[in-house]
């Protein structure tokens, strides 16, 4: 293996010590698939990735995406996170964007100067809606009563890359208090196509913003995500197919992680054209540490 030179990166944090961790991998081409899984194992964060070369083909940057258990075809923090790497220590001649080629296909970050940092935005994928789930069987999953669920509005199977489950609450209170029967989700899974579930109320922990997140995802070895970007863009494009605010555009703000003590800030921005969604989601990426990971 020998030495891999590799950074921790903390994405969609507006400052030091929150948003969701990153271990992001130089050298990636050295390693075999078990390997790369040994070392995400062993980093234990939500994501690891790899860029697997640092000259472009095909006009983007390889890079493969593990979590804790198995491969991902796309995640939304490690793809954000991987880009400020790429821009900040191996294409620093890069100005406004970079592309990453994930298993998914290629997904463009573009970088935007705000006043206070630079905001990260990639442009997801067409979303695709799957299958419905009643209301009864998911509140057993999360521990609530089936009165705290919006029905309103469908529990739906939601995908921009990597399918999610997006759930209704109508409160902040039910969100804080949402866990999950490991038991009744793996049975749940069985017959889904996304595996993990995205929890949402339209109320924040803080007034700046405009919803809450959490996310539980098991089946990839991850209890709960500090921040998801793939399901917030799932959620984006749910949000404009339903008109949750009697509309086709959204640009918004969404908080996650403050349960676990990780609080993370996500934008969204989504709009439906010509019948399709765009999607957006974009955030902040601060590198906390470079080191050598030995053989």
């Amino acid at each position: 293996m020998g030495k891999l030179t590799f950074y921790i990166v903390d994405v969609f944090a507006e400052e030091k010590f929150s948003g969701n961790q990153l271990a992001v991998f130089r050298g990636g081409a050295k390693l075999s698939p078990e390997q790369m899984q040994s070392i995400a194992r062993e980093m234990h964060f939500s994501e690891t990735t790899f860029i697997m070369s640092e000259e472009k083909r095909n006009g983007g940057y390889d890079v493969l995406i593990f979590t804790p258990s198995t491969e991902v075809p796309f995640a939304g923090h490690p793809t954000l996170g991987t880009a400020h790497i790429i821009r900040s220590e191996i294409a620093t001649d890069v100005d406004k964007e970079v592309v990453l080629n994930l298993k998914v296909g290629p997904i463009p970050v573009t970088f935007k100067e705000e006043k206070n940092g630079t905001i990260c935005w990639m442009k997801q994928l067409n979303p695709e809606f799957g299958g419905n789930i009643d209301a009864d069987t998911i509140a057993e999953v999360l521990g609530l009563r089936q009165s705290e669920i919006d029905e309103s509005f469908p529990i739906e199977e939601v995908s921009t890359g990597l399918p999610h489950i997006i759930v209704p609450l109508k409160r902040l209170d039910s969100l804080k208090r949402a866990h999950i029967n490991k038991d009744k989700y793996f049975d749940l899974i069985k017959n889904t196509w996304a595996k993990p579930i995205l929890i949402f109320c339209p109320e924040s922990h803080r007034g700046l913003n405009d919803i809450s997140v959490r996310m539980f995802a098991d089946y990839y070895g991850v209890p709960e995500d500090p921040a998801t970007g793939s399901g917030n863009g799932c959620l984006a494009a749910y949000f404009v197919k339903h008109t949750y605010w009697d509309k086709k555009e959204i640009d918004i703000r969404a908080e996650q992680g403050y349960e676990i003590n990780r609080p993370s800030l996500l934008y969204l921005k989504a709009q439906e054209i010509n019948g399709q969604i765009d999607v957006y989601v974009g955030g902040k990426s601060i590198t906390i540490a470079k080191g050598n990971f030995s053989e």
